[in-house]
């Protein structure tokens, strides 16, 4: 079983930068290469919404609108982390942000944003952008 672990938020100002960071185990010592991450976001009062995913073995990436231009996605082999740079942070950027695992999008052969493809979850940190 994959275990998640997030890090990495707080309270900044509109315009400021954030580095959210999700440090995969679990694999007993194999790679991470037959999975997909992603950052999923549940603001207060909303519904759980995608925000960016990355293939772990080749790097490809998806993103939300949204976020598209201030957001990138990253991994980190050596590490098993996967990171989430967040530049020009907004008021509307506030919510618990979730990282997520799937192998099922991998199998698939796809990048996914359906949450119900990923099996693994992360507790969730918070992050909260003042205008």
């Amino acid at each position: 079983q994959v275990q998640l672990v997030e890090s990495g938020g707080g309270l900044v100002q509109a315009g400021d930068s954030l580095r959210l960071s999700c440090a995969a185990s679990g694999r007993s010592g194999r790679s991470f290469s037959e999975y997909t991450m992603g950052w999923f976001r549940r603001a207060p009062g909303k519904e759980r919404e995608f925000v960016a995913a990355i293939a772990w073995s080749s790097g490809t990436t998806d993103y939300t609108e949204s976020v598209k231009d201030r957001l990138t996605i990253s991994r980190d082999n050596a590490k098993n982390t996967v990171d989430l740079q967040m530049n020009s942070l907004k008021p509307e950027d506030t919510a618990v942000y979730y990282c997520a695992a799937s192998r099922s999008a991998y199998r698939l052969g796809i990048i996914s944003r359906d949450p119900l493809l990923f099996s693994s979850w992360g507790q969730g940190t918070q992050v909260t952008v003042s205008s």
